[in-house]
């Protein structure tokens, strides 16, 4: 698939959706994985644009890519917003899960989403570039058809 370029914005959501569940479609992802990797991109592309950009002042772009090969896909976002390692942050306990949701903390939630949604999610910076990369196994042929 030809890599998907838009302004970091919320209407861009839309758009890197559909580019998303396209991939998807083309790997022979099941349903639920597509949904999963779908709600993991977008909760990362959401705090790429709001977290990254719009609080900071900043204006920039997103690239959405995605590579494809017998035993997987992969998704990957790139920014030049400020850095930002999901993997830095405290995760969500078991315990905070229970909780009901006026007593639970804000944030962290989707991030648990994204890295539990995926079979691997990875972050790297490289030069200017943040580098976020959600990879999710095609099903074997002949493999039955979960849904």
């Amino acid at each position: 698939m030809e890599p998907l370029n838009l302004p970091a914005t919320l209407d861009a959501l839309d758009p890197i959706a559909d580019f998303v569940l396209e991939a998807a479609k083309a790997a022979g992802l099941e349903k639920k994985a597509a949904y999963r990797l779908r709600l993991a991109v977008d909760e990362i592309a959401t705090n790429i644009v709001t977290h990254g950009y719009e609080e900071m002042g900043m204006t920039g772009d997103i690239q959405v890519y995605a590579d494809m090969d017998e035993e997987s896909l992969t998704i990957t976002l790139e920014d030049t917003a400020v850095p930002y390692n999901p993997f830095e942050q405290d995760p969500v306990s078991e315990e905070e899960l229970q909780k009901p949701l006026e007593e639970r903390p804000i944030g962290g939630l989707g991030l648990f989403l994204t890295i539990r949604g995926v079979d691997r999610f990875s972050y790297e910076r490289v030069a200017n570039i943040n580098r976020n990369m959600f990879l999710m196994l095609r099903p074997k042929e002949g493999a039955p058809d979960v849904q």
